[in-house]
């Protein structure tokens, strides 16, 4: 009853304000302090108000949004735990499988990226760039070309 009140009371100061924006002829902000204005007073008419002070004083709700809070905990821990485990024992031993005949192109004998280096290793050497009198194609040409395309 008081939390209605207090919302009616809101709405109707907010009103009011409006008016007297309004009257000093500025229209776009009077009408924006309006449509604020009659959010309390609808949230009331619509029986939100209500509803929101039923459930912020029952015990019983409070238990309710616990166990929900508990629910999201519980799928959180299994979610994180199973991302670091990287999924299921079937999942991975799946994964393990598929993941060998994979490495290679059907017809070759080695991985197409080869090994990356290891810790302390510097990577491969770069390629030289081109001559200047060539033309922008042709590293491009030379990927097509190595790929048979």
């Amino acid at each position: 009853m008081i939390a209605e009140t207090v919302c009616s009371a809101v709405a109707a100061a907010g009103l009011g304000i409006a008016v007297v924006t309004a009257y000093r002829k500025r229209y776009l902000t009077a009408t924006r302090i309006a449509a604020y204005a009659l959010v309390p007073l609808g949230l009331v008419m619509t029986g939100v108000v209500e509803w929101l002070a039923d459930t912020a004083f029952s015990p019983t709700a409070w238990a309710g949004f616990g166990v929900l809070g508990l629910s999201w905990l519980l799928f959180a821990t299994t979610r994180t735990v199973e991302r670091r485990r990287g999924g299921t024992r079937k999942e991975r031993k799946a994964a393990q499988e598929s993941a060998a005949p994979a490495a290679t192109a059907p017809g070759a004998s080695a991985p197409a990226l080869g090994q990356a280096p290891s810790r302390g290793q510097s990577p491969a050497p770069r390629q030289k760039p081109a001559a200047q009198g060539d033309d922008d194609f042709s590293d491009i040409e030379a990927i097509l070309k190595k790929h048979g395309i």
